[in-house]
């Protein structure tokens, strides 16, 4: 049986993928959430329309990626937190392996002495590393990631799918 192979050009290159996020990275925090669309507007349900075809798809995509992006912006953050409040084990690792790093910092090279015990900073780092390696393991950074992946293409992209683009926008489509 022989294989299918798809160019990974051919997908991306449909959605414009390349330069879809240029814009995103030179943009500071402040002025990529301040045209934030209100939530009246985000969740109009009067404007949720099946697609007729492909190209109205791919349309409406384009369109409400652009318009909508701070509010996916802020969609992607949120599921992210809930990913996290819900996986207490990583939320907890990441703590351990951010105040581990911390603290061992506080020490500026020194070694931790208490009382008769002394620990240099390598033997620091590398029981900070035999301890938290096991328990990332344990925690499934990986499937909370790929479930993070999951839930917001599926939660961004339907609401981009199924969000009609505003009349005013069809007007100046046909006057271009």
């Amino acid at each position: 049986m022989s294989r299918l192979n798809i160019p990974l050009d051919v997908l991306t290159s449909r959605l414009n993928f390349s330069g879809r996020f240029d814009s995103v990275r030179s943009q500071s925090i402040t002025s990529r959430f301040a045209n934030l669309k209100p939530v009246s507007e985000f969740l109009d349900i009067k404007r949720i329309s099946k697609p007729a075809n492909f190209g109205e798809i791919q349309s409406r995509v384009n369109y409400n990626l652009g318009y909508f992006s701070s509010n996916y912006a802020v969609v992607f953050v949120m599921l992210s937190i809930y990913s996290l409040l819900t996986n207490l084990t990583l939320l907890f690792v990441i703590f351990l392996v951010i105040g581990g790093m911390w603290g061992i910092g506080k020490l500026q090279g020194n070694d931790l002495e208490i009382g008769t015990f002394r620990a240099t900073t390598s033997q620091l780092y590398t029981t900070l590393l035999c301890v938290s390696v096991p328990l990332a393991i344990i925690a499934s950074p990986f499937a909370t990631v790929l479930w993070l992946i999951g839930a917001s293409g599926v939660t961004i992209l339907g609401h981009a799918t199924f969000m009609d683009k505003p009349i005013e926008s069809a007007f100046s489509e046909e006057a271009v």
